[in-house]
């Protein structure tokens, strides 16, 4: 849930990128990075395991916009993909406002993609979420590769919940900041919602 810091003005919210190993999570983090303004950031933390990275950094996006004088401030976080990490999965989840669902559009990847959100939704419900309740975006990655499956029967398959959701080549930054964007202006319109 979103931290006010009445101090400096500012909401704080997280955002969580979640999905397959090597999926794209970790290099849609790094294009926001590097084409975020460096005084808008903090500095890009990597949190590296034996062979995954969990990935984290906040910035304040200035076109979101104030919500009753405050700037919102997003931290955004990676989890690492392998399940044998899913303990880290589940203490990176704790607290978030919103989900990036970065899923692997290769056809031998179907299998992963499913997993893991099978995953994510079994570690939200054990601390008291629900995805379908949850700002949510999807980005179907590796859009470019030749063994990219359709994106009807990706959407048909990975996106239950009607969630927007997006093409994505993150090594291009396409579809990079449409998910991000998607995932904010949710979480903005779900505070704007609430009292501060």
């Amino acid at each position: 849930m979103s931290f006010i810091n009445y101090n400096a003005k500012e909401i704080h919210c997280k955002i969580v990128y979640y999905g397959p190993s090597l999926g794209g999570k970790t290099t849609n983090l790094q294009w926001i990075y590097q084409k975020s303004v460096a005084q808008d950031r903090s500095d890009l933390v990597e949190l590296p395991t034996d062979v995954e990275r969990t990935l984290f950094f906040d910035f304040l996006p200035m076109e979101i916009g104030e919500i009753r004088g405050f700037k919102t401030r997003f931290h955004l976080y990676t989890v690492p993909g392998q399940v044998v990490y899913d303990a880290s999965r589940r203490l990176i989840l704790k607290g978030l406002d919103g989900v990036v669902f970065v899923a692997d559009s290769q056809a031998e990847r179907m299998e992963e993609n499913l997993q893991s959100l099978r995953n994510l939704e079994l570690n939200l419900e054990q601390q008291g979420y629900e995805l379908r309740n949850l700002p949510l975006a999807i980005q179907y990655n590796k859009r470019d590769l030749p063994n990219a499956l359709p994106i009807a029967e990706l959407r048909n398959t990975l996106n239950p919940y009607n969630a927007p959701d997006f093409e994505g080549r993150a090594r291009e930054g396409v579809g990079v900041f449409e998910a991000l964007r998607t995932a904010s202006k949710a979480i903005i319109t779900t505070l704007k919602g609430g009292e501060i």
